[in-house]
């Protein structure tokens, strides 16, 4: 219920009872998963070794809508439905006509959007006899998320932890431990992949491609583990559908029309959740740019072509079609440690190549200075990733003050910045950098792509 003109609540009877596939609305067929070894549309079996088979029902789906079953929203009731926030104050800072609002998702247990897939998977991974689930993480968002949902359904929860994150963001890892899950630097000495990288590269930063790897061997060597994957693929872009569902009836309920959504992208989940389920009003005529911010670092939808990929380093994963930096890129170690993904969300990209999305990449320095200024106005500190929206999200207004227009702005506020208080104070005593990734390095990590066959 509505309380205020900044803060716009709904009730507990108000969180979504399905989630919006937006496959089943596109216009135009997607490019199927293709098997690395045969070069032909996976079969779903293929995927049985490391996902429970109601995920990957999920994710090869083409139905609108999915039930959301009851354990699963009543533990979304710990956080959600989630507020949205008109930032009043940073309206007045910026000198905007511009409408500002944040759909707030740093109130969940592990502090991001993440929690809404971690718990749906966790749930269907028990439901089938799962004893232990394996994943990734970059910036310890994901893995500290997994590693909560394990603990409510009873689950061990083993971690691969990028490593330059696992350095730069200790108090990440307490949060798994807290949960009971381990956590191992990727790349680790745990997994055939980890030890093979670090002999080749023993001072390497890691990579979310890398620890996709050890995670993906870690669950397809080990009989009662599964996978789990916090970005990309479709049925987790399908549980963050949540958040979108839920900011369009809290706009209706003031009279809004986003004219720009933006969200920051990594894999894509944070930005897809808010976004797809506006696609269809899109499709239809409605004049809203849907703005996916990337940094400069890792600019896979900006620099990388739309083209068939493996999602990881070892080549472990089936081939998607996504805007790739090839699966062997590894970006420099930034702070937004969850955006530094060589690939995109299938799902993601394809609504780029039509034009549907627009991606934009920026600067490090840049994302932290607006984060402040955020801060400052709104009391918030944002999370390294989410800054880049908020970043995006204030050019936006900027351009609107320039042009005198009075638009309605909508950022995914998807996680918050607790943790991550080193990055400030790097931040504030002038030791961050921005890093442009040179073009010649991307051509020399796209090489591979060549001899894929697909």
């Amino acid at each position: 219920m509505k309380t205020s003109d900044e803060k716009i609540y709904l009730s507990e009877k108000d969180i979504p009872r399905s989630w919006y596939n937006v496959a089943a609305d596109l216009p135009f067929e997607l490019a199927p998963p293709m098997n690395p070894a045969t070069k032909k549309p996976l079969d779903p079996k293929d995927l049985e070794p490391i996902f429970p088979k109601s995920l990957i029902r999920q994710e090869l789906s083409r139905e609108r809508w999915i039930d959301i079953p009851d354990e699963i929203r009543e533990i979304y009731k710990i956080w959600r439905p989630s507020p949205l926030k008109r930032a009043v104050r940073l309206e007045k800072a910026l000198k905007t006509p511009a409408r500002i609002y944040y759909k707030d998702e740093s109130l969940s247990p592990p502090g991001s959007h993440k929690a809404n897939t971690a718990i749906a998977q966790v749930y269907y991974n028990k439901k089938e006899g799962v004893n232990r689930i394996c994943t990734e993480t970059g910036a310890g968002q994901w893995g500290s998320a997994l590693s909560h949902a394990c603990s409510i359904f009873g689950l061990k929860c083993t971690v691969y932890m990028v490593k330059v994150s696992f350095e730069q963001k200790p108090h990440r890892k307490s949060l798994m431990h807290i949960w009971g899950a381990e956590v191992f630097a990727s790349p680790s000495e745990h997994t055939r992949v980890g030890r093979e990288i670090l002999k080749k590269h023993p001072h390497t930063p890691g990579s979310l491609g890398i620890a996709i790897s050890e995670a993906v061997e870690d669950a397809a060597t080990h009989d009662d583990a599964k996978y789990s994957l916090g970005s990309v693929l479709n049925h987790v872009l399908l549980h963050q559908s949540v958040i979108g569902l839920e900011t369009k009836k809290q706009l209706k309920m003031i009279g809004e029309k986003p004219d720009v959504l933006v969200g920051c992208v990594g894999g894509g989940s944070n930005f897809a959740g808010l976004v797809f389920p506006f696609v269809k009003d899109k499709l239809k005529g409605a004049k809203i740019d849907f703005v996916a911010v990337e940094p400069t670092a890792c600019p896979t939808m900006t620099a990388g072509p739309f083209c068939y990929d493996y999602g990881d380093t070892a080549k472990l994963t089936p081939l998607l079609k996504m805007y790739t930096l090839g699966h062997s890129f590894i970006p420099p170690g930034i702070h937004a440690g969850g955006l530094r993904y060589h690939g995109c969300a299938p799902l993601v990209s394809a609504l780029i190549d039509k034009k549907i999305i627009r991606p934009v990449s920026v600067s490090q320095t840049g994302i932290f200075s607006s984060a402040i200024l955020f801060a400052k106005a709104e009391g918030h500190l944002p999370a390294p990733e989410t800054a880049h929206a908020i970043h995006a999200g204030i050019q936006e207004a900027l351009v609107a003050r320039e042009q005198k227009k009075a638009k309605c702005i909508v950022i995914n506020y998807s996680g918050h910045g607790h943790f991550d208080l080193t990055a400030y104070d790097n931040y504030l005593s002038g030791n961050l950098k921005d890093f442009h990734y040179p073009k010649e390095m991307i051509e020399e990590a796209l090489k591979e792509l060549k001899g894929l066959g697909v």
